[in-house]
């Protein structure tokens, strides 16, 4: 009997399930390559001296950014970007868009003070070694500095796709369709648990093949032992 209750609700859950996926796939492809322009734009000493201080504008904007996204709840930052938008012009967002969006902005704080401090932790005799052996700026950072910085943040990279995963479940605040949603709704027209206990499962696969995924990406790395 119970194995008839589950085969009745899989369909409504494996739809949820392709929800997440998506949020999953969408925010990591923005998030990541932003991320990256997130690290660089911290690092970047562009800027002006005034007496003993150094200014430099862009990598304040970008610390001002990061504080913002890492400091308050990802959750109120769907709210915003969901709701704003209409309280401000009169404009109606699609829950999809905003979802990603919110999720894109978040991730790339994170990711980008991942690779901000991969980047920093190479030493500075790398970059010294490669100048005096002819290398560009471009090749030294390309062929030497991010290898190293790859096999290097992936275990932190690691846990915040994981995180990435279960935090899909917030979409529901904004009624974004997701796993969490699916049996939310599932579990008030049955009036049972099994629904949520079935999601919960379906998370725990779903991150076990991410951390699968990123340990395998660790072992192909592992010649760089620097």
């Amino acid at each position: 009997m119970i194995f008839d209750k589950i085969t009745g609700m899989m369909p409504v859950l494996l739809d949820g399930t392709v929800d997440v996926i998506k949020i999953f796939f969408w925010t990591v492809i923005l998030s990541v390559p932003l991320g990256f322009l997130v690290a660089l734009g911290r690092n970047l000493r562009l800027g002006f001296r005034i007496g003993r201080f150094d200014v430099r504008p862009i990598s304040w904007i970008v610390q001002i950014y990061q504080l913002i996204m890492r400091g308050t709840p990802l959750m109120l930052q769907l709210m915003f970007i969901m709701y704003a938008p209409y309280y401000l012009w009169h404009v109606s967002m699609n829950r999809f868009t905003a979802t990603i969006f919110a999720f894109a902005i978040n991730y790339a704080a994170y990711f980008g003070e991942i690779f901000r401090s991969g980047i920093d932790s190479i030493p500075r005799g790398q970059y010294e070694a490669a100048k005096m052996l002819g290398y560009t700026k471009t090749q030294t950072f390309f062929r030497i500095i991010l290898p190293q910085v790859v096999k290097r943040v992936i275990p932190p990279t690691g846990s915040e796709f994981m995180v990435l995963i279960k935090d899909s479940a917030l979409a529901n605040v904004i009624g974004q369709p997701q796993l969490f949603d699916s049996a939310k709704k599932l579990m008030s027209s049955s009036s049972s648990i099994l629904p949520l206990v079935i999601a919960g499962v379906i998370f725990l696969i779903l991150n076990a093949v991410v951390e699968y995924a990123f340990k395998l990406c660790e072992k192909k790395l592992n010649y760089y032992k620097g």
